[in-house]
C-alpha cells in the first residue's frame, strides 16, 4: 500500500540540529498497511483462545534512553508506542493518525488557534489523572529537546485552557499537519523528572513498564487504561537479541513469536519453518554524501560520475539479496508523493568516465568513510571496486555511527560517506523528509556544506512554495525539489531498503501452539502490537 501524505499549506519543519546523528544511524524504514486493521492471522480465530498469553518479541536493537521527549533509541521509541500516549498516535503501517488521549480532531477556533479535549477518565498507570498541564509539560520538554524541537517550529504555544482542554496556537494558518506533529508529543506526568523518564517513563497507554534491563524489556497491562486498545495479554516481552543469528534461532524454536530485521539469508529458513514473513518497502536509505567543501567534490560532474559508476543492481542482489530498491527519486516508489527524478543514476561506466573527462580532474586517492552497519560494509566493498575502476584509489575507513559523525563534526577530513538513515520514524510528509538532510542544519552547514550554494537557496524556495500550495501544484513543486537534489547529488539515496519481520501467525503449526493474531510488519524499526494478541491452538 502506498504511503499516505496529506496536503499542506505552509512551511512546517525547518530542519534538524546536530543531534540527528543519534538517529541517523538507525535502520528505520517506511510503512504500508491500514490505519484501523493491524493485520490478521492466517485463518479464523476463536475469541476464547485469544489473549491471556505473553507476546514475545526479538528486538534487533539495544536499549538506551526511553525519555519520550528526546529518545532516538529504536527499541525505546517502539516500546513507548504502547506505554505512553500522545493526544494522537501514528499508525506506522500507513502514517495515518488516530485518537489516543484526544477525543476528536482539533477544534478550530480560528486559523491559528485550535482546542483539543482529553479523554474523560484518562489516568496514568500510577493512578493520577491526565490533565492539560501534563500535556503542556510534555510539549515543553519536547520543544526543548535538540532532536525534537525542529518538529515544532510551526507552533506558537500550547497552553491549558482548563483541566481537560489544551489550546494550541500555530504560526502556520490552517496547519494541515497539526495532528501529525502533536502525535510526536508523548504525554507523561508533569511531575516525572527527565532522569526518571529516561529510565522508565510513566504513561496512560494500554501497557506500562514492568522492568527494563540490557537484555529484556517487559510490559504489563495498565490497569488504569480506559481507551480503545486495551491489552489482551499478560505481558509483552522484548528480548534484546542484537545478534542476527541469535534472533533467528529464538524465532525458529518459538522462544519469540515475532522478530524484527530478518536478514536476507534467513528469510527462506524462517518461511520454511512456518513463519509469516512481512516484507515492507520503506523510506529507509543507504545514502552517499560528498564533502563538497573539498575538491573535487565541489564539482557536480565528479559527483554525478561517482553516482553513475555505482553498480547498484549488484549491491541490491549481493548485499541485500533483493531486499532493497535502487533509488529513482528521493522517495521510494511506494510513497504517494513519489515522482521519478529528472536524473536517475542507472549504472553507466562509460557515462561516468565521460563526466570525469569533462570535469577536468584526475582521479586520485580518496577516503570512503562508512558506519559499521553490515549492509553498509557490504556496499562499501562494491563502491570501492566501482570507483577504483573509475580511476580513484579508494581506502575504506569504517567505524561506529557515533564515532563516524563525531570525526566529521570535529573537522576530520573525508571524501565520501556511506551510511544508513531514515527520519520516517517521525513522519512521512515530503517536507519533513526533505528537511531532515537538506534543512538549515548540521548536514548542510558542516557535514556536507551545501547551504551557501545558489542551488540550495532555490531548493528551499521551492519547498516553501510547496507548502503554500495544494494538490497538483504542491506536487509539482515537490517534483522540482526531487529533481534538484538528484541533479546535484550532494547527499542522495543509493538504495531504499525493505524491512522484513517474521511472526508465528498460525498456532496449529507454531512450535509452542501459540501465535499472534493481528500482527503485521511495519517498515520502521521495532514492532507495533496495537490490536494484536496471542492466540492458542
Amino acid at each position: 500500500m502506498a504511503i499516505i501524505n496529506k496536503g499542506m499549506s505552509r512551511r512546517s519543519f525547518l530542519g534538524l540540529t546536530g543531534s540527528v546523528a543519534a538517529v541517523a544511524g538507525l535502520g528505520l524504514t517506511g510503512c504500508g498497511g491500514s490505519s484501523n486493521d493491524e493485520g490478521s492471522a492466517s485463518g479464523s480465530t476463536d475469541s476464547a483462545n485469544r489473549g491471556g498469553g505473553v507476546i514475545t518479541a526479538g528486538s534487533a536493537y539495544a536499549p538506551s534512553s526511553f525519555d519520550p521527549a528526546s529518545t532516538g533509541s529504536a527499541v525505546g521509541l517502539g516500546a513507548n508506542w504502547h506505554v505512553v500516549e500522545g493526544l494522537y498516535g501514528i499508525d506506522y503501517h500507513d502514517y495515518s493518525t488516530f485518537n489516543e488521549l484526544a477525543t476528536d480532531d482539533p477544534k478550530s477556533v480560528d486559523d491559528t488557534t485550535f482546542e483539543v479535549t482529553i479523554r474523560k477518565g484518562a489516568k496514568f498507570s500510577d493512578g493520577t489523572e491526565v490533565t492539560a498541564d501534563d500535556v503542556v509539560a510534555s510539549y515543553t520538554a519536547c520543544a526543548a529537546s535538540a532532536t525534537y524541537a525542529p518538529f515544532f517550529q510551526p507552533f506558537e504555544s500550547i497552553e491549558a485552557k482548563d483541566a481537560s482542554t489544551v489550546t494550541v496556537k500555530t504560526k502556520v494558518p490552517n496547519f494541515s499537519l497539526l495532528k501529525d506533529r502533536l502525535a510526536i508529543v508523548r504525554v507523561t506526568p508533569a511531575t516525572q523528572t527527565e532522569e526518571d523518564r529516561a529510565k522508565q517513563p510513566i504513561g496512560s497507554g494500554p501497557w506500562m513498564y514492568d522492568s527494563i534491563s540490557d537484555t529484556e524489556i517487559t510490559l504489563v497491562p495498565n490497569p488504569e487504561y480506559n481507551g480503545e486498545y486495551a491489552a489482551e495479554d499478560k505481558k509483552i516481552q522484548y528480548s534484546i537479541l542484537t545478534d542476527p543469528t541469535a534472533r533467528v534461532t529464538a524465532q525458529q524454536e518459538g522462544s519469540t513469536l515475532v522478530m524484527e530485521l530478518v536478514t536476507a539469508d534467513a528469510v527462506d529458513q524462517l518461511e520454511s519453518a512456518g513463519c509469516k514473513i512481512d516484507n515492507v518497502q520503506g523510506f529507509g536509505t543507504r545514502f552517499i554524501m560528498f564533502n563538497v567543501a573539498k575538491e573535487p567534490w565541489n564539482n557536480v560532474k565528479v559527483r554525478q560520475a561517482v553516482m553513475y559508476a555505482l553498480d547498484t543492481e549488484k549491491m541490491v542482489s549481493n548485499t541485500f539479496a533483493g531486499l532493497a530498491t535502487a533509488a529513482s527519486c528521493y522517495l521510494p516508489k511506494s510513497f504517494t508523493n513519489y515522482h521519478e527524478a529528472s536524473t536517475v543514476y542507472k549504472t553507466d561506466a562509460k557515462k561516468a568516465k565521460k563526466l570525469i573527462e569533462e570535469s577536468g580532474i584526475t582521479p586520485g586517492a580518496i577516503t570512503l568513510r562508512t558506519t559499521d552497519n553490515e549492509q553498509i560494509k557490504g556496499m562499501a566493498a562494491q563502491v570501492k571496486n566501482d570507483l577504483d575502476a573509475l580511476g580513484f584509489d579508494v581506502t575504506i575507513q569504517t567505524d561506529t555511527s557515533p564515532a563516524t559523525y563525531a570525526a566529521i563534526d570535529g573537522g576530520e577530513a573525508y571524501d565520501i560517506l556511506l551510511a544508513p538513515g531514515d527520519p520516517s520514524c517521525f513522519g512521512a510528509d515530503p517536507d519533513l523528509l526533505l528537511n531532515w538532510w537538506y534543512g538549515d542544519n548540521v548536514w548542510m552547514q558542516t557535514r556536507c556544506p551545501w547551504k551557501e550554494s545558489a542551488e540550495w537557496q532555490k531548493l528551499h524556495g521551492l519547498m516553501d512554495e510547496a507548502l503554500a500550495a495544494e494538490g497538483d501544484e504542491q506536487q509539482k513543486k515537490w517534483n522540482e525539489c526531487f529533481d534538484i537534489i538528484a541533479d546535484n547529488a550532494v547527499l542522495y539515496p543509493v538504495v531504499h531498503v525493505k524491512t522484513v519481520s517474521a511472526s508465528w501467525d498460525d498456532p496449529s503449526t507454531a512450535p509452542n501452539g501459540e501465535a499472534l493474531d493481528g500482527f503485521k510488519g511495519i517498515g520502521t524499526t521495532s514492532m507495533s502490537f496495537r490490536g494484536v494478541a496471542t492466540v492458542k491452538a
